[in-house]
């Protein structure tokens, strides 16, 4: 098998506890390059993983290296500008989520992608934990009937310790572009993308300024499923929690830890394994999958499972959920 280029442009925590040291595990897998407009952070990064190239300049990167693909890593406000002169130098992109910071951004990817005729990733790693794999599986299957209901929630720090993050203007929003994002992909991903009619929400901004620290909403889909979501970077909870539960009509999917049950007449089928996975170690595996995921997209072995127009949607969904948030109203989705 041919081995496989990589570029990595943003060396924060990310890239470092997680692109590069599952990159460099992979066979067939070079990372040839890296970029970062912190010097000491790119010497150390670079040194530690013996990468061969490395610049604060990503454009020269992009035009002197012998790249695949490349890793968008960056903070959010400069992800649709990056990836977009990474598509015209003729490479595969996969930007770390989010896709931009609002829809016209986001718009600006796609239309290169669809321009310059290249592949456009956006990490949604959730997809890729084995849990949420096997639950979609059993959805997939009519295992659980019709999904009708989704009940949601993840709390914890914020992704990054960066001042950047809690910068509307570069982060786009706050806890709903982190962790809301992701979570609301899952969820709409487990039950086949429904087209989204409505959504209702109520942020609050307590121990930051500039950004929501936690949010909670509501959305109906046109075929009458509905979802239920919280996220937060400073809800008073013991420890970090994600929780998906699918109730469907025939019977319930959970995530974290997984369960899975299915009534027929006065009995239960029951689909849990009789372990669960180390929450930590699906983490681990999620990105794991992803990123072996997106090699094998890049060698043209899979379709794109998180394309860059399946992103304007999540967008858009954002976009709407602050609406309603700023109007304290429910607001129709186009």
């Amino acid at each position: 098998m041919k081995e496989t280029k990589i570029g990595i442009i943003g060396l924060g925590g990310v890239a470092q506890l997680i692109h590069l040291p599952i990159l460099s595990k992979l066979k067939n897998v070079k990372i040839n390059a890296v970029a970062e407009i912190n010097k000491n952070r790119l010497k150390t990064v670079a040194g530690k993983f013996n990468i061969p190239h490395k610049y604060t300049d990503y454009k020269k990167m992009l035009e002197e290296v012998e790249l695949d693909a490349v890793i968008v890593a960056t903070p959010t406000k400069s992800h649709s500008e990056i990836a977009i002169e990474v598509m015209k130098h003729g490479k595969d992109v996969m930007i770390e989520k989010p896709v931009a910071i609002n829809y016209v951004e986001a718009k600006k990817v796609d239309d290169a992608a669809k321009k310059y005729k290249r592949k456009a990733v956006v990490g949604m790693n959730f997809r890729y934990r084995p849990d949420a794999m096997l639950l979609k599986s059993l959805i997939n299957s009519g295992e659980i009937g019709t999904p009708f209901y989704i009940r949601c929630g993840w709390t914890r720090k914020q992704s990054s310790s960066e001042k950047w993050i809690q910068r509307r203007k570069e982060a786009g929003g706050g806890v709903l572009f982190d962790l809301g994002i992701v979570l609301l992909d899952l969820g709409i991903w487990l039950i086949g993308y429904p087209p989204i009619k409505s959504v209702s929400a109520q942020t609050f901004s307590h121990k930051v300024k500039g950004v929501e620290d936690s949010a909670v909403g509501f959305i109906r889909f046109k075929n009458s499923a509905v979802m239920n979501f919280e996220v937060s970077w400073s809800l008073h909870s013991e420890k970090d929690s994600f929780n998906l539960t699918v109730f469907g009509t025939e019977g319930t999917g959970h995530l974290n830890p997984f369960r899975a049950y299915k009534k027929i007449e006065s009995t239960r089928i029951d689909y849990t394994p009789a372990s669960s996975a180390n929450p930590k170690n699906l983490f681990k595996k999620s990105y794991e999958n992803e990123l072996k995921y997106f090699i094998s997209v890049i060698q043209g072995s899979s379709n794109i499972l998180s394309s860059s127009s399946e992103a304007l949607t999540r967008i858009k969904l954002l976009e709407a959920l602050y609406e309603s948030a700023e109007k304290r109203a429910e607001v129709i989705v186009g």
